[in-house]
């Protein structure tokens, strides 16, 4: 083999490297995100690793290095340009598609086997027969346990083509031999909106995990169900939502809004500012509405309540959002590897850049903003909301800021009255995540007479399950401390049956449960029966001002009160 023909796989990986440095990349397919980067001759870095691979001492897997190297380059240019790997691609990719080829369960790893957690109804799994509580302990023969099992190696081995098999080694309660189930892989849907329910007699609710393909078509079906039962108002719920696709959050920004309104803007150093405005065909232009965010809405969650506040639609309640405002674009290579490079900034309908400030190369800072708006408390306190960018105002003249997240209309912050250090440390050690999965499979049987979350509920008081809690905790390291169990009891009970509840019926229910006394859905019930959520019923901008002067004057006077989580 010559020369030339061997160092060929490095040429092609190099040249990725080499056009994030000097940017000497043109596309072949700029929407269909495949990028051809011609190598721009000699450099330093190719230099370098050609030297490396000809006289190191030892042999060099030079493409090893490549792969090593990336992420390093990239983590240099901002927190979110990232590369991905071929072995990593699929699984990234996964989250926000409408599906994905598997085995259709969800899993935890407890003392380094994996436990089904939940077989999910008409998927291959439960045709074949695996139930929830098995351990799954082999994979097509080969051992599948140990401390190097972790959730990537895991869904790597259980996805795969559809209609293509997986031979699975199960240990199943009660059974004395290995149980073998040959499943089938199949598609399994993946869907983003993950709650659809009436509040109260006139408030419909919607909460939306992430912004995938099917998510605007999820919203929709969701809306022609809640219209069914007559509502009136409605709250989209964007809590702990990462974000996603770009066209879902402008799709159903657009339901809301009047003809011609700005949703988003993106702009950067090579991307012209690109706008992206409302047809006026949305459905719901005129519904009194009201979203959720906190600390852990990003990116599209951000851009939807950027228009919704910006545009004087609806109020924001909860608390700052993430503040993840950049734009990645995704260029794929010929190994099957990609990589997401940021190309622009989003900006709200009021110029809010919504990117919160980051240094280059500094990735521990970045990652640790929430911890330190915790310690200098921002969840608690509107009061502590450090606002590093300039004022703007909303198409009402309203006054919003910039740099970066989304500040709520209204802040509801967490309480601390009942933490107590016990609390802190039963439910940040996980034990609580391990008591309720072992009690959930202790009493499989007797918990599936159970359908509804109320009946639950009732039945899981009556089993004194803290007490419990406390004396499986401290055989695992956790000292009983009675008097904070006493003072965080309420706290302990409500998460121990939130994930019991989790385990043993599906996810609305889950979530109905942790609504039906969740401070931001008591306040967001207050805003709708006060008539103050001004929906926007003109497009004419001089009463939109009227609206939002009025809204600003309310909100003024309440002080934007606080509100407990407890």
């Amino acid at each position: 083999m010559s020369k030339q023909n061997r160092f060929s796989p490095l040429w092609l990986a190099l040249s990725a490297v080499v056009g994030i440095f000097i940017g000497t990349f043109y596309a072949n397919h700029f929407g269909g995100t495949r990028l051809s980067i011609i190598n721009s001759g000699s450099n330093k870095l190719n230099n370098l690793l050609h030297i490396v691979d000809d006289q190191y001492v030892d042999t060099v897997d030079v493409g090893d290095l490549v792969e090593k190297a990336m992420p390093t380059i990239l983590s240099e240019l901002d927190p979110h340009s990232v590369y991905i790997s071929a072995k990593d691609k699929q699984m990234a990719e996964d989250d926000l598609r409408g599906s994905f080829s598997g085995v259709g369960i969800e899993f935890t790893i407890r003392k380094d086997t994996l436990r089904v957690q939940r077989v999910i109804k008409n998927g291959p799994s439960e045709r074949a027969g695996v139930l929830e509580g098995d351990k799954i302990v082999e994979v097509d023969d080969s051992a599948f346990v140990g401390k190097d099992l972790t959730n990537e190696e895991a869904m790597h081995r259980l996805k795969g083509p559809k209609d293509t098999k997986v031979k699975l080694g199960i240990v199943r309660r009660g059974d004395k031999e290995l149980r073998h189930i040959v499943v089938t892989r199949g598609e399994i849907p993946m869907h983003s909106v993950n709650a659809v329910y009436m509040l109260d007699d006139e408030t419909g609710y919607i909460r939306i995990k992430n912004f995938g393909e099917n998510t605007f078509p999820e919203l929709l079906i969701g809306l022609a169900q809640l219209s069914q039962e007559g509502f009136k108002n409605l709250t989209i719920d964007l809590r702990g939502n990462t974000g996603g696709y770009l066209g879902s959050a402008v799709q159903i920004a657009n339901e809301f809004l009047p003809k011609n309104r700005l949703i988003v803007y993106t702009e950067g150093r090579r991307s012209q500012r690109q706008e992206y405005r409302s047809d006026g065909r949305g459905s719901y232009q005129s519904i009194p509405l009201v979203v959720l965010i906190d600390e852990g809405s990003a990116s599209a969650s951000e851009i939807l309540a950027g228009a919704i506040q910006d545009n004087d639609r609806g109020t924001i309640i909860g608390r700052r959002s993430f503040g993840k405002g950049l734009v990645q674009q995704p260029i794929e290579f010929n190994d099957g590897s990609m990589m997401r490079l940021t190309i622009a900034r989003y900006y709200s309908p009021s110029g809010r850049c919504i990117q919160k400030p980051y240094t280059s190369g500094q990735d521990k800072d970045y990652e640790e903003d929430l911890l330190l708006r915790y310690q200098h408390g921002e969840f608690f306190s509107q009061d502590s909301i450090k606002h590093t960018g300039p004022a703007y105002q909303t198409v009402g003249g309203r006054v919003v800021y910039g740099g970066g997240g989304i500040t709520p209309d209204i802040f509801v912050g967490e309480d601390t009255t009942n933490y107590t250090s016990y609390y802190k440390e039963a439910t940040m050690s996980g034990l609580v995540f391990q008591y309720a999965y072992e009690y959930t499979d202790d009493k499989r049987a007797e918990l599936a007479n159970y359908e509804e979350v109320g009946e639950l509920e009732k039945y899981l008081k009556r089993q004194n399950i803290v007490d419990k809690f406390a004396s499986y905790a401290d055989k695992q390291g956790l000292k009983r401390r009675n008097l904070m169990i006493q003072k965080s009891h309420k706290l302990l009970e409500r998460f121990l049956i939130s994930r019991i509840i989790y385990n043993v019926l599906d996810e609305q229910q889950w979530i109905e449960y942790l609504n039906a006394d969740d401070p931001a859905i008591i306040e967001t019930l207050k805003l709708f029966k006060a008539g103050e959520a001004f929906p926007m019923k003109t497009e004419d901008e001089e009463d939109a001002r009227k609206v939002a002067k009025a809204f600003d004057y309310r909100a003024t006077h309440r002080q934007f009160r606080l509100v407990a989580v407890g």
